[in-house]
C-alpha cells in the first residue's frame, strides 16, 4: 500500500426523481447498479430504489406485498448470485417476534423489470429448522462463499448482542457459529459497527458495546472458525455509524463518529499486507462530506468485495440513453498544456467503442477546458482542476454503443467509491451522492 495515497471527492447532483435523503438505510451493488432500501428521514421508510451509476438515474422498485419488507432501518443488505438478502431493521411487535425477519429479492434474468420481485425465503431442505436469529438493528452482514455471516446487533430489551449466525444460501438454513459463547475470544456484544470480507475472512471494526463506543479491530477466519484481535498502534478513533469496503489489498473505512451528533469525514486505509493503517489525504480543492449512518458501495475491478455481485451477462442499452462521463478519475500525469509540471488529470470514462472519433476528441477538449477553466488557478505547486459531474447524450451509433456481445458495462466502470445518504440529512431534498476516486502517488 502506498503511504502517499490521496483521494478526490465529487458530489453528484441528483434529479427530483431521486429518493429523499436518509440515514440508517442499506445498499448493495449488482451489475453496475446500486440498490437502496429503507432507512429514515423523520420517519422509518418503506421504499426500494435502483440507481444506475452510468446513467446517473434512479428507478423506484416495488416494495409492497406479503413477501416485501415493511418499514426498515439499521437493517443489512447483501447480494449473492442474482438475489438480494435483507435482514432485520423492523419495528418490534408481536408479528415480528413470530417470524424470521429475512426478505429475498430476485433480481431476475437480464434485470428485466417484470422478473424483479420479492420471493419466499423458505429453506430448501425438508429437515426441521429449530434455530434462527430474531429481529435486530445495527448488526452487520457479509457474504463469504455461499453463506451470509451476520454478527451482533441491538435486540429490543436485550440490548447489544454477540450472536454470530451463518445462513447457507444453498439450503436457506441458519446455524449459530462457534466462537461467540460467553468468555470466548470474540468481539463481544456490539451494534452500529462495520464488517467487510477479504480473502474469505471477515473484518469487524468499532461500534457500540452497550453505550460505549469502541475502536477495536477483529478478524474472523472462516477456515479455522476462530476470532483474532488485530492490534495496531495507529488507526481510526472510536467510531459508530461508519462503513468499510475492500479495495485491492486493503480495507477502506469512511465516516462515522464518536457520538451520534458529530459525524466525521476521515478516510482510512488498512493494508492487509503490511498490517498498518494510514489516513488518506484529500486533494487540495476537494472536500469530503461529514457522514455517519450512510452507505458505501465500491464499483470497478479494484473493489474486490463486489466480485460476487458482478454479472457477466450483457444488457442492452437503448440508443440516446443518457450516459454519464466520470470526470474525477484522477492519477498523477504530466499534461503538456500545463508545461512540464506534474498535475492531476481528470479522465473521462466512456465505453471502449465510444472512445473513438468525435466523442474521444470532444472529451479531451472538455477535460482541458475543465482543467484550465475560465479562472485558471494553481492549487499548491501542481494541481489545477474543478470538480464537476456531467451527463450528456452519446453521439455513438447503437451498434458502436452495444459493441461486443460479450462485453458488460459494469466491467468497464472506473474504480469509484460511492457514498449515499447519511447524517446530516438534507431535509426533504434528494439523497446525497458522493463519489471518491483514490490515487496512489
Amino acid at each position: 500500500m502506498s503511504q502517499n495515497s490521496s483521494c478526490l471527492w465529487t458530489e453528484v447532483p441528483q434529479s427530483s426523481t431521486a429518493p429523499c435523503d436518509r440515514c440508517k438505510h442499506a445498499c448493495c451493488s449488482y451489475d453496475g447498479n446500486i440498490y437502496v432500501l429503507g432507512g429514515r428521514d423523520n420517519r422509518t421508510l418503506r421504499d426500494f430504489w435502483r440507481y444506475s451509476v452510468v446513467r446517473n438515474e434512479w428507478t423506484e422498485l416495488s416494495c409492497t406485498g406479503e413477501m416485501a419488507p415493511e418499514e426498515v432501518e439499521e437493517h443489512s443488505m447483501v447480494v449473492h448470485k442474482g438475489f438480494i438478502y435483507v435482514f432485520g431493521g423492523t419495528l418490534d411487535s408481536a408479528y415480528t417476534v413470530l417470524r424470521c425477519p429475512l426478505w429475498v429479492f430476485d433480481l431476475g434474468e437480464f434485470l428485466r423489470e417484470a422478473k424483479q420481485k420479492w420471493v419466499h425465503s423458505e429453506r430448501k431442505t425438508s429437515s426441521p429448522q429449530t434455530q434462527m436469529p430474531t429481529n435486530r438493528k445495527g448488526h452487520s452482514a457479509v457474504v463469504v462463499g455461499s453463506s451470509m455471516l451476520l454478527y451482533g446487533g441491538f435486540i429490543d430489551i436485550k440490548g447489544s448482542s454477540q450472536e454470530f449466525w451463518s445462513l447457507d444460501f444453498d439450503t436457506m438454513v441458519w446455524s449459530l457459529l462457534s466462537g461467540c459463547q460467553q468468555g470466548s475470544l470474540s468481539p463481544g456484544p456490539r451494534h452500529s459497527h462495520s464488517a467487510m470480507v477479504y480473502q474469505s475472512c471477515m473484518y469487524l471494526f468499532g461500534g457500540l458495546k452497550g453505550l460505549r463506543e469502541q475502536r477495536d479491530f477483529w478478524k474472523w477466519n472462516s477456515i479455522s472458525n476462530t476470532w483474532s484481535s488485530l492490534k495496531t498502534k495507529l488507526g481510526p478513533s472510536k467510531l459508530i455509524g461508519h462503513s468499510t469496503v475492500a479495495y485491492k489489498d486493503s480495507m477502506l473505512l469512511f465516516g462515522g463518529g464518536e457520538s451520534q451528533n458529530y459525524p466525521k469525514n476521515c478516510l482510512w486505509r488498512y493494508s492487509f499486507s503490511t498490517h498498518t493503517w494510514g489516513q488518506v489525504n484529500t486533494l487540495q480543492g476537494s472536500s469530503a462530506p461529514d457522514k455517519m449512518h450512510h452507505c458505501c458501495a465500491g464499483l470497478g475491478a479494484s473493489y474486490a468485495a463486489n466480485t460476487d455481485g458482478i454479472c457477466s451477462e450483457t444488457h442492452t442499452i437503448r440508443q440516446h440513453d443518457k450516459l454519464r462521463p466520470f470526470k474525477n478519475k484522477c492519477f498523477p500525469a504530466p499534461l503538456t498544456f500545463l508545461g512540464s509540471e506534474s498535475a492531476i488529470e481528470l479522465q473521462t470514462f466512456s465505453l471502449d467503442k465510444c472512445q473513438k472519433g468525435k466523442v474521444g476528441s470532444d472529451a479531451a477538449e472538455t477535460d482541458k477546458s475543465v482543467l484550465l477553466g475560465k479562472n485558471e488557478r494553481q492549487l499548491g505547486s501542481c494541481l489545477t482542476y474543478e470538480n464537476k459531474a456531467f451527463s450528456k447524450h452519446w453521439s455513438c451509433t447503437e451498434e458502436e454503443l452495444l459493441g461486443d456481445a460479450d462485453e458488460d458495462i459494469s466491467q468497464h466502470l472506473p474504480d469509484l467509491l460511492l457514498v449515499l445518504g447519511g447524517r446530516p440529512c438534507a431535509g426533504h431534498k434528494a439523497i446525497s451522492v458522493w463519489q471518491m476516486t483514490l490515487a496512489d502517488t
